[in-house]
């Protein structure tokens, strides 16, 4: 039995946000086919139909817009039922000397006890049947909840802590600019929670950079996929232009030109695939490409609005939150992305733009972007896909 969190606030637009989450829990849950999803106004119910509980409470944690949920057993309305489920469910957990309360809500009012009276007889019930057992209303062992619906009486014992925030889909569609660091990955967690759809893009410059670079950043996105079910990916080759920019750019803003470059093409596909908005990993002041100078010579290539989760966190908040989601200790693995092999020694910390616009006019850039754009390829991966296989020595020493 699921309960939703911020998206019971939405009013008229409720069913709406309802049935995105509906969706986006079929999708997460995809290989489980005798699992179905019901979506209700006030639950959503998760029916099992004789699958391991355990995997599909794990994957149910990373659905955004579910406040928590508990496994749960239906019983017809029926106080008889009722009663034996609550003691075979007591039974289960009891421990000598353990208390306990007894937690009822009705949203059938037609039924014949009120919440008082449920609690009143299933409390008499599992106090007859346990000796020592004790009654506490204020922090008890176990919580014995109880719903009473029109489609039958819930009763569970546990309660799980879901993803919070807004369904997948519900804020529109988002480009992130995803590299293979630690940064990027904790950046898209952050829009997907705020209920935004993403799509990955990645820039890749063989042979500067290895397949394995490549594998890595699809093998993040795979880790993302779990908050969505699925995310398509864009592969966007970079070696010609970040080639051109080392040898006819300034090397202190080598770093400025070739993350402008990024910007454009991102622009570009973000605006012909219906992308609102392109966001990205950048935190203050954290690398000399991040300072305020160098995102305003950055940003200047596009009017597309530039989002940056991660803006105002330092690097220890962003590690905590990608090690909760699984994707710190694949980030550091050292596989060489774009943005790393061509860096300088020394870039610009506060480029200006001027000479920016100046040093990038001498190069062919409608030409370079082009180009670029016409070795594209995108795919579309999902839930539980690996791209870095174990068996491959390199992967191996590396762990």
């Amino acid at each position: 039995m699921v309960r939703y969190g911020e998206l019971s606030t939405k009013g008229k637009n409720r069913r709406s946000f309802i049935d995105r989450l509906a969706y986006n829990t079929r999708s997460i849950l995809h290989d489980f086919p005798a699992v179905i999803v019901k979506a209700h106004r006030d639950r959503m119910h998760v029916q099992l139909h004789g699958t391991a509980a355990k995997p599909v409470i794990e994957r149910l944690q990373k659905v955004f817009g579910i406040q928590n949920f508990s496994p749960s057993i239906r019983v017809e309305r029926d106080l008889k039922a009722v009663k034996e489920t609550a003691i075979a469910m007591v039974k289960e957990q009891f421990k000598p000397g353990m208390t306990f309360k007894i937690n009822t809500r009705r949203s059938d009012h037609d039924f014949q006890y009120d919440t008082n009276q449920m609690n009143d007889l299933l409390g008499g019930v599992i106090l007859d049947s346990f000796p020592g057992i004790k009654v506490k209303m204020k922090e008890p062992d176990l919580i014995l909840r109880v719903e009473i619906r029109k489609n039958g009486i819930f009763l569970s014992s546990q309660k799980i802590e879901g993803a919070g925030g807004l369904p997948v889909g519900t804020a529109g569609k988002g480009l992130l600019m995803i590299s293979g660091g630690i940064d990027s990955p904790v950046a898209g967690y952050l829009a997907m929670k705020r209920g935004v759809d993403l799509e990955m893009i990645h820039f890749f410059s063989p042979p500067y950079t290895s397949q394995q670079a490549l594998n890595k950043a699809k093998e993040l996105t795979a880790k993302l996929a779990v908050f969505s079910g699925s995310i398509k990916f864009i592969e966007v080759p970079f070696t010609e232009i970040q080639e051109t920019v080392k040898h006819d750019v300034p090397e202190g803003y080598l770093m400025t030109v070739q993350r402008r470059f990024m910007l454009r093409l991102a622009a570009l596909v973000a605006q012909k695939r219906q992308n609102l908005a392109i966001f990205n990993g950048e935190s203050i002041g954290q690398v000399a490409s991040q300072t305020l100078e160098s995102m305003v010579a950055i940003n200047d290539v596009t009017n597309l609005p530039v989002l940056r989760p991660v803006v105002s966190l330092d690097k220890n908040e962003i590690i905590d939150i990608a090690q909760k989601i699984g994707t710190f200790d694949l980030s550091i693995m050292p596989f060489e992305d774009c943005c790393t092999i061509f860096a300088p020694p020394a870039p610009k910390t506060k480029p200006r733009l001027d000479r920016t616009r100046q040093y990038e006019s001498h190069l062919d850039v409608n030409g370079l972007l082009e180009r670029a754009l016409a070795g594209i390829k995108i795919s579309e991966i999902k839930v539980g896909e690996t791209f870095l296989a174990e068996e491959d020595p390199s992967f191996s020493q590396l762990l």
